[in-house]
């Protein structure tokens, strides 16, 4: 089982890369996002592989992060997801932007990414809820205050003025990092107007 190359580009596909490893030549499989980190042919690069054997082929996905790697494997949980739709996942979100989408139930963010449709969408925000937080990242700030927008049991001025936010065209993921960056300077039970406000506030930054 290869866990992880350290070697040097000497190739790069549309979906794939070439790593040298002292002269043998592995062909690794990675996202979109992936490929664009690495760097250019001849650069030293290391990359965290997820091993496929099956009876007629042996094929490596490379990540750059480990994270990155448990991601692809949470993905595949999720019924009519393999491993060409969670490349195109992560192609599409970095880890901490799927466990905000996630957490917000934000189908729409998930729906992005090429080859995935409405119900697969929905299955991968419901089916992997509880799971978003463990594998967040550093980049997925106040999960529990999105879930709760999620949930739908956010408060009624937060919900509001979430909801007003992404009226007003930004994303559902924008909108809910504002409100809870309003929230840490609104004082005590601040209404929607507030929320609003100071949310734009932090928006405009």
């Amino acid at each position: 089982m290869i866990g992880k190359l350290k070697g040097t580009i000497d190739e790069i596909g549309d979906d794939y890369v070439l790593v040298d490893v002292h002269g043998v030549c592995y062909e690794v499989t990675c996202s979109a996002r992936t490929l664009s980190k690495i760097g250019s042919m001849g650069e030293a690069v290391v990359l965290f592989i997820e091993t496929y054997v099956r009876e007629d082929q042996l094929k490596l996905f490379g990540f750059a992060t480990p994270l990155e790697r448990e991601w692809f494997n949470l993905l595949q949980s999720v019924q009519g997801v393999g491993a060409r739709v969670a490349l195109a996942v992560l192609s599409a979100l970095t880890p901490g932007e799927l466990a905000n989408a996630i957490a917000l139930q934000d189908k729409a963010a998930v729906s992005r990414a090429q080859g995935v449709g409405p119900k697969v969408a929905v299955r991968i925000v419901t089916e992997l809820k509880n799971k978003a937080p463990a594998l967040g990242g550093m980049e997925a700030s106040n999960i529990g205050f999105k879930q709760e927008l999620g949930e739908g049991v956010a408060s009624a001025p937060v919900s509001d003025a979430v909801s007003a936010l992404t009226n007003l065209g930004y994303s559902r993921d924008q909108a809910a990092n504002a409100v809870a960056a309003a929230l840490k300077t609104a004082g005590d039970n601040p209404d929607s107007a507030k929320l609003i406000r100071l949310g734009l506030k932090e928006l405009s930054r």
